[in-house]
């Protein structure tokens, strides 16, 4: 193992956005909203911890560059299944940042289940995957969209096997 060297390579801007669904009971997601849970401002710390987790990827991420990060959004936002969690990195660097908005994404998640497994210990962390990445030598890349067709067939799919 080793860590690639990209010490000639030159800095260039460089975004990654990762997105991630945290599966949830709508009462739940509902207390999150109205500032109802016991621990607190549930969304705002998510916000603080996918920050705090873009910052500390490399302490995670073997083998994963320091990076210099000149911005990190992190958004939350309800949808039928529970909250969807949205992260953009951007730096001007050697290396890419979709380590650190992955980690965001899950860090952001994981803290939400933290506050609220008191009331839903079900909550799943699902789909956690990079949407967009630009910059550097490989250019810029974007997910496909999912047909809508496509995903309500395998949604009910999964849910014919499961006994829902």
């Amino acid at each position: 193992m080793k860590m690639v060297d990209v010490g000639a390579k030159p800095k260039t801007e460089r975004v990654a956005v990762a997105t991630g669904l945290l599966r949830m009971h709508a009462e739940t997601r509902e207390r999150i909203l109205a500032g109802k849970m016991e621990k607190g401002d549930v969304l705002a710390a998510a916000r603080l911890a996918g920050i705090m987790a873009a910052k500390r990827t490399p302490d995670f991420i073997p083998l994963c560059h320091p990076i210099a990060l000149s911005g990190v959004e992190v958004t939350l936002q309800p949808v039928a299944e529970g909250l969807t969690v949205r992260v953009t990195v951007r730096t001007v660097d050697r290396t890419g940042v979709e380590m650190e908005a992955l980690t965001a994404a899950c860090a952001a998640a994981l803290t939400v289940y933290d506050m609220c497994k008191s009331s839903d210990r079900g909550m799943v962390l699902d789909a956690v995957q990079l949407e967009h990445k630009s910059g550097g030598r490989s250019g810029t890349w974007e997910r496909e969209p999912v047909k809508k067709a496509a995903a309500s067939a395998r949604t009910a799919r999964k849910r014919t096997r499961a006994g829902r």
